[in-house]
């Protein structure tokens, strides 16, 4: 509808434009919008423990001696619950070998992770923050060690380590670990310091503040996702570790996961033992990650709001 309103020489035209309703929604957008958060928490929730269905079977099959886990299922103990029992776990609590090979994983693990976080956050730093001649040379060579597969350099590191005496030693295993590890952790690293805010860095230089203090005192507060979820990452790789301690690790050195694999029976499966074994080995990365979740997903999460 238009109205001519008239004000001297002048005319001025109102238009009145009709004010319709907000759209009808369909019934399958009424049943989505009332479900809410409500039906995301449900989907995550059973996405969870679908992932957490295989750790949960490792656990009953571990409270599980030879002859249940031989007849069925672990889904079995449901309707059996009786076959439940802490004898698989007084048994590894007197076998030697997984516990001294349990206390090497710790010394490789261990070793190999702090290695790894303190060069690569130095080598970061140099990297992000300190010109000197070679720098974009330097992080190329970086980016390019990263395609380099582990698998290429076990015989030319092999007989190295033979002619230095520490092949079948805890240390070869670490300085392997060590080696292969600093270029992802030091990619890693320098992406994250070179997003931090050019003027901290320059305040605290004008300021007097010598390269180390800025290092320690401005990147270091800041970097505390990024190096938590590398020291995650860095501890996971580490321990799960098979294929180099096989290389490289004697008897004697060997970790958890070769001690298992050795403990293979001839004509069975020796699920009492691996599944105990397996899930003592899965608790220590589980504690770590909980102890590291709350920084390890600012780290994931870290830049996504710029």
């Amino acid at each position: 509808m238009t109205a001519v309103v008239s004000r001297g020489t002048r005319e001025v035209r109102v238009v009145e434009v009709p004010v319709t309703g907000s759209p009808r929604r369909g019934p399958l957008t009424r049943l989505v919008a009332a479900l809410g958060n409500g039906a995301v928490q449900v989907g995550l929730a059973l996405v969870a423990l679908f992932w957490l269905m295989p750790v949960f079977g490792l656990l009953v099959a571990s409270l599980r001696d030879e002859r249940a886990n031989s007849a069925g299922g672990w889904w079995t103990v449901f309707t059996k619950p009786a076959e439940l029992t802490l004898g698989n776990y007084a048994d590894l609590a007197g076998n030697t070998t997984i516990w001294r090979s349990f206390l090497n994983t710790v010394l490789i693990a261990v070793p190999s992770t702090v290695l790894v976080v303190v060069i690569s956050a130095l080598a970061a730093y140099a990297l992000a923050w300190i010109d000197f001649p070679g720098r974009d040379w330097l992080t190329v060579v970086v980016v390019g060690l990263l395609v380099m597969p582990i698998q290429v350099a076990l015989i030319p590191v092999a007989k190295l380590f033979g002619a230095l005496g520490l092949f079948g030693t805890i240390t070869g295993v670490v300085l392997f670990h060590v080696a292969f590890g600093l270029p992802f952790a030091v990619f890693l690293l320098r992406n994250f310091f070179t997003g931090i805010p050019v003027n901290l860095v320059e305040a605290a230089r004008m300021d007097g503040a010598t390269e180390w203090v800025v290092f320690k005192r401005v990147v270091l507060p800041i970097a505390k996702p990024a190096l938590a979820s590398l020291t995650i990452f860095q501890f996971l790789w580490v321990w799960n570790d098979l294929l180099v301690a096989l290389v490289f690790a004697d008897q004697d050195s060997a970790p958890i996961t070769v001690a298992l694999r050795a403990q293979l029976r001839q004509f069975g499966a020796n699920i009492d033992l691996l599944s105990t074994g397996a899930f003592l080995s899965m608790a220590v990365p589980l504690a770590v990650f909980l102890a590291f979740q709350k920084y390890f997903v600012q780290g994931v999460l870290a830049g996504s709001t710029k």
